[in-house]
């Protein structure tokens, strides 16, 4: 199966001899059958690897179904899923090929040259348990507040290993997820979130929001915590054994090789599934329970990775919720951002009820890349207003602005090519409705910078705006509304 995956035929050599004498010439006899690859070879590579992955699914349809049926049943023969050759060689071909090295410097090109040997060596030590993953190497990436987020870098081979064995446990953990997490979930996205959100604060009586932040979550996750609340689901030692290699791994960081008893490494492809795994133990069943049951009104719960949004109807219910949520959450060594936790009046009411006692319009908040900020549409009903966050407008902007004094010299299609690029994607994801004017300015301020790294080429090479308008009209498109309304694609 190895040479079927991603690989072209080799000439095809017929066994059956000539039927004519050996002293004919060529030219009369007829010569043994040699044809080389064939014109569909590629059409058929693509129907053999299709073929491929739906067998490999099928794999894995029965571990879905018996996690569907039964939330409490453990499955303890797991691992042969993971070291299987073909699902390791589908895998391979998912990654990035221009993704960054780790320790070992392999890139994917280099790996790919002797793919199947690598593959089949891979394969052999994850079956013996001898595979060993290698320490992440750690880089820092600002932030927009002025902080850096450490970033751990994988080897490729440990990258593909992390990803088969998170599919595979994606399969068990799916069924178990509750609807309102959102974060590093197939077919789930952040607009699903922001959708929910807007759907439940202009349709349901909500009057208070509690905006929730989890302080450093990805370096504070216990380990010991994690591999009971693995257990749970997972008796197969061998992969309960492999996931205490990836967390006792280390980072290499300056040359030293530092181990830490918490945390997970961001960027691991195993890491966002180990930590929703925790906060489905640590906070989702105790959150979904308590609005069951504890709740006097209306709760509503958005959970994007570490980001939670709780909506309530009233403030006690809020109250008493932001108070148990620490002390759920210290339990398991985790603690609330004190300035990124906020609890605000907010939803269809909240304008009109603090204008009765006199007080300002109704705070804002932030959640995903948007503030949130309540408003009226044309007909004078209640709305609300998502408008891009300044903070992460201004950093892309920084971010460009570098890009383009390092560009500077580059030729002007090329640069219009790119920011074309950088725009469509800026539309793509904040082009929800009412927010043109936000995408009006951000195209503005990068024809600026466009057009003042233009004149900085040379002394004599100044721009001025009757010559930029032309240009940034024939390479920058417009602002488009990307994103439907919420009440299109949600219902609550």
């Amino acid at each position: 199966m190895m040479n079927d995956i991603g690989e072209s035929y080799t000439s095809i050599v017929a066994l059956t001899p000539s039927n004519k004498a050996e002293g004919e010439t060529p030219a009369v006899a007829e010569t043994d059958e040699q044809r080389g690859v064939p014109k569909w070879n590629l059409q058929q590579g693509h129907k053999l690897r299709a073929l491929l992955r739906k067998s490999l699914e099928e794999k894995l349809m029965w571990i879905r179904q018996l996690a569907e049926r039964d939330h409490t049943v453990q499955l303890n023969t797991l691992w042969h899923h993971v070291y299987d050759a073909d699902r390791l060689a589908e895998t391979f071909y998912k990654l990035r090929k221009d993704g960054a090295v780790g320790v070992d410097k392999v890139d994917w090109a280099s790996y790919a040259a002797n793919l199947e040997e690598n593959l089949r060596d891979l394969s052999a030590r994850l079956r013996r348990g001898a595979y060993r993953p290698p320490p992440v190497r750690r880089v820092f990436i600002p932030k927009a507040d002025g902080s850096s987020r450490p970033l751990g870098i994988t080897t490729l081979e440990d990258k593909l290993v992390q990803r088969v064995t998170a599919d595979v446990l994606s399969v068990v953990y799916e069924p178990m997820f509750h609807d309102f997490s959102y974060g590093f979930r197939p077919n789930r996205g952040a607009h699903d979130a922001l959708d929910q959100l807007a759907v439940a604060l202009e349709m349901r009586k909500v009057s208070w929001v509690l905006d929730m932040d989890i302080r450093a979550f990805f370096d504070t996750i216990d380990h010991e915590w994690l591999i009971k609340f693995i257990e749970h689901r997972i008796a197969d030692t061998r992969v309960i054994r492999h996931i205490k290699k990836w967390l006792w791994a280390g980072v290499l960081e300056n040359g030293v090789v530092q181990v830490s008893k918490a945390g997970t490494p961001q960027g691991g492809s195993i890491s966002p599934l180990l930590a929703n795994i925790y906060l489905h133990y640590a906070l989702d069943n105790w959150a979904a329970c308590w609005g069951r049951n504890q709740a006097y009104g209306y709760v509503k719960i958005i959970r994007y990775a570490d980001d939670v949004v709780v909506c309530f109807q009233y403030r006690k219910d809020a109250e008493r919720f932001q108070k148990e949520v620490r002390e759920r959450l210290a339990k398991f060594h985790l603690e609330l951002h004190p300035e990124k936790t906020r609890l605000l009046e907010f939803g269809r009411f909240a304008a009109a009820d603090r204008e009765k006692r006199g007080e300002k319009k109704p705070e804002t908040f932030n959640f995903l890349g948007f503030t949130h900020a309540c408003s009226k549409n044309r007909n004078g009903r209640f709305c609300v207003q998502r408008n891009s966050q300044r903070k992460k407008v201004q950093a892309k902007l920084k971010e460009i602005k570098q890009t383009l004094q390092r560009r500077i010299n580059f030729p002007l299609p090329d640069i219009g090519k790119w920011l074309a690029q950088v725009l469509r994607g800026h539309y793509e994801y904040y082009g929800v409705p009412r927010n043109i004017r936000c995408l009006n300015n951000f195209r503005q301020a990068l024809v600026k910078l466009w057009k003042k790294t233009q004149s900085r080429r040379s002394h004599k090479a100044y721009v001025i705006w009757k010559r930029m308008g032309p240009i940034a009209n024939k390479w920058l498109p417009y602002p488009t509304i990307t994103q439907p309304y919420p009440q299109q694609r949600v219902t609550v």
